[in-house]
C-alpha cells in the first residue's frame, strides 16, 4: 500500500507532460483550423473582389465598344453630311464661276464697244471741224481776180500772192471731206511747204498720212506719220499719228513694230483716249514673234 502511495505521485507527474502536450496539439489544431477558416474567408473575399473586378472590366469594355460604335456612327454621319454639303455647294460655285466668266466677256465686249464709239466720236469731231472750216470758207470773201494779183515774190518757197494759210488749209479740208483726195494731199503739201511753221502744220502732215492710209498706200502713210513724229514730236496730233502708224504697221505685217508703237503710245499718253484704243489693238495682236524690220524711207 505504501508502495502504491509512493508510486502515485510519480505516475501523476509522468502523466502531466502527456496531458500538456495534447493540449498544445489541440491548440495548434485550433489555430490551424482558424487559419484555414481565415484563408477560406480571404479566398472567398478575393474571389468576390475578382468577380466584381471582372464585372467592372466587362462593363468598361462594353462602354468602350458602345463609344466606338457611337464614334463610328457619328463619323459616318459627318461624312455623309459633308458629301451633301459638297454637292450643295459645288453647283452654286460652278454657276458663280460661269457667271464671272460671262461678265468678263461682257466687259470685254463693252470695252471694245466703248473704244469703237470713241473712234467714231473722233471721226465725228473731225467731220464737224471740216464742216466748220467749210462754213468759214463759204463765208470768206472771194479772192481777187488773177489780173489783180501782183507778181510772185522772188522767194520760190513763198506762197502766191493772195494765198493765206487759213484759206489754203480750209480748202484742203474741204477737198478731203468731199473725197478729192489727190487735190487735198496737194494742198496739204503746199501748206507744209509755205506754212510749215504754223500751228496747223502738224495737222496737215497727219491728214496726208490719214488719206494715204485710207487709200491703202501704207508705205506713203507710214512715211507721212514718221515725218510728223520726227518734225513735230509734241503737238495735239502726236498720239493720233502714233495710233495710225501702229495700225498701218499691223496691216503691213510688221506686228512686232506695231506692238512697240502701241506700247510707246500707252506709256507717253496713259490717260488719252488713244491710249485705250492702243490697248485694244495690243490685245488683238497675238503673235509674239517679231516680224522682219521694215526699211525706213527718207522723204
Amino acid at each position: 500500500m505504501k508502495h502504491y502511495l509512493t508510486l502515485l505521485p510519480i505516475l501523476f507527474l509522468s502523466a502531466f507532460p502527456a496531458f500538456s502536450q495534447k493540449e498544445k496539439i489541440a491548440e495548434i489544431q485550433r489555430d490551424v483550423l482558424l487559419m484555414q477558416d481565415q484563408i477560406r474567408s480571404l479566398q472567398r473575399s478575393q474571389d468576390e473582389k475578382m468577380a466584381a473586378l471582372q464585372v467592372l472590366v466587362q462593363q468598361i469594355l462594353d462602354s468602350a465598344n458602345k463609344a466606338n460604335t457611337a464614334v463610328a456612327v457619328l463619323d459616318s454621319a459627318m461624312r455623309d453630311r459633308l458629301k451633301e454639303q459638297e454637292k450643295l455647294l459645288v453647283a452654286p460655285i460652278a454657276g458663280v464661276g460661269a457667271k464671272v466668266d460671262t461678265m468678263a466677256n461682257d466687259f470685254a465686249g463693252v470695252r471694245e464697244s466703248v473704244a469703237d464709239l470713241s473712234s467714231r466720236m473722233g471721226k465725228l469731231q473731225n467731220q464737224i471741224a471740216d464742216i466748220n472750216s467749210a462754213i468759214k470758207i463759204l463765208a470768206a470773201p472771194p479772192a481777187p481776180p488773177p489780173s489783180a494779183v501782183p507778181p510772185a515774190a522772188a522767194n520760190p518757197n513763198a506762197p502766191p500772192a493772195g494765198v493765206s494759210a487759213e484759206t489754203l488749209y480750209n480748202g484742203a479740208m474741204r477737198d478731203k471731206s468731199a473725197g478729192n483726195s489727190d487735190l487735198a494731199i496737194e494742198q496739204f503739201q503746199n501748206y507744209l511747204k509755205w506754212f510749215g511753221n504754223t500751228d496747223l502744220a502738224p495737222n496737215a502732215q497727219y491728214y496726208i498720212g490719214e488719206i494715204k492710209y485710207l487709200r491703202g498706200d501704207l508705205d506713203g502713210a507710214l512715211l507721212a506719220f514718221d515725218t510728223l513724229l520726227e518734225k513735230y514730236p509734241d503737238n495735239p496730233k502726236t498720239s493720233d499719228a502714233m495710233l495710225q502708224k501702229g495700225r498701218a504697221l499691223v496691216k503691213s505685217g510688221f506686228k512686232a513694230e506695231a506692238r512697240q508703237e502701241f506700247t510707246s503710245l500707252v506709256k507717253k499718253f496713259p490717260t488719252h483716249d488713244n491710249a485705250a484704243k492702243a490697248r485694244t489693238e495690243l490685245a488683238a495682236l497675238n503673235s509674239p514673234a517679231r516680224a522682219p524690220a521694215r526699211a525706213t524711207k527718207k522723204k
